[in-house]
């Protein structure tokens, strides 16, 4: 697949102390084949100084395509995502958390199976591959296996991390899909929807990990757990 234009989509809720960093970071990447980056930022209705922070980081890289988005009222990671998918303009898109879990380096790692022609999606799996991967939380590990093993029952998919932040789609794939949830539950929904697309290809590439605590800022806590469990049911059965 010829591919002109990559789409980072980044929602961002109270993110002030590392959007600088992680716009740093996928500025200095370099895309294979001279493919074109546009980032879309979709602000959350932050209540810290997000806001400030990127119309900062704007002003001083103004050649760097960053296009603004703000949602009045805070929705969620989800609907943020659904801002973002709405209004990239690229043939490939992926997602990209504000905070620095996840190394921009790698999107040419997740582009070359679509680019060869291989995959229409791509998931970069934490738990696959020799890249560094920090330790933390035990029952957190256990919880994404699970999700992942239960996602993967009524999918018939063998993800190893269904999870993970890193989903590189094509867009018009992505953009043809209408999709519910507005908080964490993006992730089973998306993957219990592009399962059911005919002849689908998905694949998957390690991807290093380098994870926060709570104290550091993480978000995601037990009832996105039950959510992502009920999420896994209802569009496994279109209830």
């Amino acid at each position: 697949m010829t591919i002109h234009k990559l789409s980072v989509i980044i929602p961002a809720y109270n993110e002030a102390e590392t959007i600088h960093n992680i716009l740093n970071k996928i500025k200095s990447v370099k895309l294979i084949n001279n493919i074109e980056k546009e980032i879309l930022i979709v602000n959350d209705c932050s209540t810290d100084k997000t806001k400030n922070a990127i119309s900062s980081y704007i002003s001083v890289n103004p050649d760097l395509p960053i296009s603004y988005f703000e949602h009045e009222i805070n929705q969620g990671k989800g609907a943020a995502l659904h801002t973002g998918i709405q209004m990239a303009t690229g043939d490939v898109l992926v997602i990209q958390d504000a905070d620095l879990e996840y190394n921009p380096e790698e999107y040419n790692d997740l582009l070359k199976p679509i680019i060869d022609g291989f995959a229409d999606v791509v998931y970069g799996s934490r738990f696959m591959g020799s890249k560094p991967h920090r330790i933390l939380f035990f029952w957190h590990t256990i919880g994404n296996k699970f999700l992942t093993f239960l996602s993967n029952m009524f999918t018939n998919l063998n993800l190893t991390d269904m999870e993970t932040c890193y989903k590189m789609f094509r867009s018009d794939i992505i953009k043809s899909i209408k999709l519910k949830e507005k908080r964490f539950g993006f992730e089973p929904e998306v993957t219990a929807k592009i399962s059911k697309i005919k002849h689908i290809r998905i694949y998957e590439v390690g991807i290093s990990y380098y994870g926060r605590t709570y104290y550091e800022g993480k978000k995601i806590g037990w009832k996105d757990g039950f959510r992502a469990i009920w999420c896994i049911f209802k569009y496994r059965f279109n209830f």
